[in-house]
């Protein structure tokens, strides 16, 4: 008996916790599609208006954080939702893609990536001095905006030794830039590249920080474009940014050791957290895909596989769309404008720099194609 309450109470606690934050984010989402469905069909009268139910749910958030405001019961659901959700969705968008629709993706995305990766770390660096940013939040700008956003900055910052005030701005940075390239961005996307949902993805996935707001901004143009393919191009294009951090991370504590030199005593021997070099969901999108392409090879259009694919796509859908609603609930205005001008400016330059080479890069491959 005492087995049987060691093993539920755990998970009585978390339901506790967890619940009413989830509920919150699970009722703004159903709110936003009705909203969307609502403008989609001129409901009341009014023009039709095509608008992504995930730019409504992000946009619901923000309002209600910034007026409403959350309170502290909520932020345990929000969170999970938001961490732990999403990366679900984002791994069941795996179930998209076969391995060979996903190489073909990979072979378009590969070069974009790497030059925006390139333009990012190099014009990082760069920018944080010219504006005299200090140099490890110069560095973690840089991580953020070229690699995979709040993730790649709070995974390097116990490698450059950074304090908490820089990781604190740089992820701020991320976020505030990172949520306008999302609701941007997808207009991009259809005004340039309206008869390629593949480059349109492509775009979305090297030129956008944050892997939550990649496959926001891709949601809202698949929505809006009826494009389902450009989910999934965005999808490969921003996983093949987050496995670069497998290298970085070792090559910048390299250069941090051979800048600072060894440090002795009790701080360089205290433990250090670590995030993993491949997050989890990452590898989830891979095993996805596998399954796909193994479902597919062994019952190819059977029905009952049919709608296990279809099973996972609803999910994903679901996932994604709370999970984004909890993104735009972390949102506070306040917080932004709170970090001074400097790293303002430095995250607006990057931001600025990767966008315009991955829409030059893409624009590029296009036309050659």
């Amino acid at each position: 008996m005492r087995a049987l309450q060691r093993a539920i109470v755990p998970g009585v606690n978390w339901a506790r916790q967890a619940v009413p934050g989830l509920l919150i984010a699970a009722l703004l989402a159903l709110i936003a599609r009705t909203i969307a469905d609502g403008l989609a069909h001129g409901a009341a009268g009014l023009p039709k208006f095509p608008l992504s139910p995930v730019m409504c749910a992000v946009l619901l958030g923000m309002l209600w954080r910034n007026s409403i405001g959350v309170p502290a019961w909520a932020q345990s659901g929000l969170n999970w939702a938001m961490h732990r959700l999403l990366r679900v969705g984002i791994a069941l968008v795996g179930l998209r893609l076969t391995l060979s629709g996903a190489t073909a993706i990979a072979a378009t995305a590969l070069p974009v990536a790497l030059t925006c990766l390139t333009v990012a770390l190099a014009g990082g660096f760069l920018v944080a001095r010219a504006l005299a940013v200090p140099r490890r939040l110069g560095y973690l700008l840089a991580i953020g905006t070229a690699v995979c956003g709040c993730t790649a900055v709070v995974a390097m910052s116990p490698v450059i030794r950074a304090r908490s005030a820089e990781t604190a701005f740089a992820v701020t940075c991320v976020v505030l830039f990172g949520c306008v390239a999302m609701l941007l961005y997808p207009y991009v996307a259809g005004h340039f590249f309206a008869s390629s949902p593949v480059h349109a993805g492509v775009f979305l996935g090297t030129a956008i920080h944050d892997t939550s707001q990649v496959i926001g901004a891709a949601l809202i143009y698949s929505q809006q474009a009826h494009a389902p393919d450009a989910l999934a191009a965005a999808s490969v294009a921003k996983l093949l940014r987050n496995l670069s951090i497998a290298v970085l991370i070792p090559v910048a504590a390299w250069l941090t050791q051979r800048h600072e030199g060894r440090e002795e005593g009790a701080e360089s021997a205290a433990p250090r957290p670590r995030a993993p070099l491949v997050p989890f969901f990452v590898l989830g999108f891979i095993a996805f895909i596998v399954l796909r392409t193994a479902g597919d090879t062994l019952f190819g259009a059977g029905t009952d596989w049919q709608a296990v694919v279809h099973t996972g796509y609803t999910a994903s859908d679901l996932f994604l769309t709370c999970g984004m609603t909890a993104v735009g609930l972390s949102v506070s205005f306040t917080d932004m404008w709170r970090i001074g001008w400097r790293p303002l400016a430095a995250g607006f330059v990057l931001a600025t720099l990767v966008g315009g080479c991955s829409l030059l890069m893409n624009l590029g491959m296009l036309h050659w194609a």
